[in-house]
């Protein structure tokens, strides 16, 4: 009786402990109703592909497909309410293959509450779809179609040219007391995550700085086992975005550092000491013309020797190397085929990245532009014997406005690979690949209303 005694003493300190903080908020909120807002969105996308080649190749005596072709459809819901001191936001979400069978319920995508109060503070509770700087290490990954978003309290200030956001999360699998503590499902597999975000625009000047820290509590072991129980392990990440962008210009630039632990592929835990950095320009000389130029660098292993067409086995590494961008939108910085990205490499070798890329972009009119960039892609791991180039890849992109609501996307990517590419994954993979994509999106708003 003690014991649950103290639980309740603790449980009321926090809620009023959270009661103090939201107060200024939450009282603002209840005096100021003289503006509501109501709207009521649909969206509809569709979204093909076409791959071949960069596929598993058969064993000697069978066959496998050296294609794939399939469309996807995702359907959303949003409603959106707002009055001075308040907003509200749910999406309603159905995803799946034209074709598919089993289960395709609707999910929650987003659903969170925010109060505000006239100084510039905040506090944000539900499911929220994060995005923060370039979408590199935290973004909603909307090219994927199935997206990210986290079940999160957001706590902040945004005035005068300040921003600081706090983020507090945890996950559990169900709302059972004695079971469910164990958790490493969901879009995002973490237990717990704490975030804290700052950024700064710096007045009449056109320059944007951004420090970011968090810290990613991730589970690992067993569950009901005593010699490897679940534990739970915390590995952070920290650093920094910078966008200097005057009118014709734009120049930015990333370093993070990742420390802790981190999950490996056998589910147990490993040290991580990881880097990257980044740097990119664009130049728009004229209103239809763009041009980029950019160097991204991933950390990787210690270099394993890789033995031609035999298994490389485990690495015996004390130290994990390689960069993790965590729950950034990857298709938009390494290449939109991912292809290289570090999990593709055999036995959880990861020999790092490093991204050399450059691109023009033509806008011929208001609804339409079109964009082409070419990829140089290598190891950033130093390897005994063989160069590090890994590839290249060149993409072709359009996008047209069809009206203000009504939007397709379409590209394609040819990459040919290297031989390091090939000994690295063991030559189970076709050095060549080629996708072409497109994306359908019809996004009309059906109800709006204001009183």
């Amino acid at each position: 009786m003690k014991t649950s005694h103290q639980h309740l003493k603790n449980a009321f300190r926090y809620f009023c402990a959270a009661a103090l903080l939201c107060y200024p908020v939450s009282s603002m909120a209840q005096r100021d109703t003289a503006q509501n807002s109501f709207n009521l969105q649909m969206e509809f996308v569709t979204h093909g592909e076409a791959c071949g080649g960069g596929l598993p190749k058969a064993d000697p005596g069978s066959y496998v497909e050296s294609k794939s072709d399939f469309l996807f459809g995702r359907t959303r819901i949003t409603a959106e309410y707002a009055r001075p001191g308040l907003e509200a936001r749910a999406v309603l979400q159905n995803k799946a293959v034209w074709g598919s069978s089993g289960n395709q319920a609707v999910n929650l995508y987003e659903g969170w509450v925010k109060l505000k109060a006239k100084n510039g503070l905040f506090a944000q509770i539900g499911r929220i779809a994060l995005s923060y700087d370039d979408e590199r290490i935290i973004g909603t990954n909307d090219f994927a179609t199935a997206a990210l978003s986290h079940d999160a309290l957001r706590l902040g200030y945004e005035g005068h040219g300040h921003q600081l956001h706090v983020i507090l999360a945890y996950n559990q699998n169900a709302d059972s007391v004695y079971t469910n503590t164990y958790y490493t499902d969901g879009a995002e597999d973490y237990k717990t995550m704490q975030t804290v975000w700052y950024h700064y625009d710096v007045p009449k000047f056109p320059l944007g700085a951004s420090l970011l820290f968090m810290n990613i509590g991730m589970q690992a072991g067993v569950p009901g086992s005593a010699s490897n129980p679940p534990t739970t392990k915390y590995q952070q990440m920290y650093g920094g975005y910078l966008n200097f962008h005057p009118e014709f210009l734009t120049l930015e630039g990333s370093y993070y550092r990742q420390s802790g632990k981190i999950v490996n592929t056998k589910m147990e835990f490993k040290p991580i000491k990881a880097w990257m950095a980044s740097v990119k320009a664009t130049i728009k000389p004229a209103k239809k013309y763009e041009f980029e130029l950019g160097y991204d660098y991933l950390s990787g292993d210690d270099y394993v020797p890789v033995i031609h067409g035999g298994m490389m086995g485990l690495p015996l590494l004390a130290v994990e190397g390689g960069f993790t961008p965590l729950y950034g939108s990857r298709s938009k910085f390494y290449g939109i085929l991912d292809y290289y990205y570090e999990s593709a490499y055999i036995n959880g070798f990861t020999p790092g990245l490093q991204n050399t890329f450059a691109g023009v972009h033509f806008i011929p009119n208001d609804r339409l532009t079109v964009r082409a960039v070419y990829h140089y892609l290598a190891t950033a791991t130093q390897l005994h014997g063989l160069d590090r180039t890994l590839g290249h890849s060149v993409e072709l992109q359009a996008h047209y406005d069809f009206t203000k609501d009504i939007s397709l996307d379409a590209g394609y990517t040819q990459m040919v690979g290297t031989e390091t590419m090939d000994r690295l994954r063991q030559g189970n993979t076709n050095k060549y690949a080629r996708w072409a994509w497109f994306t359908l999106a019809v996004k009309p708003s059906l109800f709006t209303k204001k009183w």
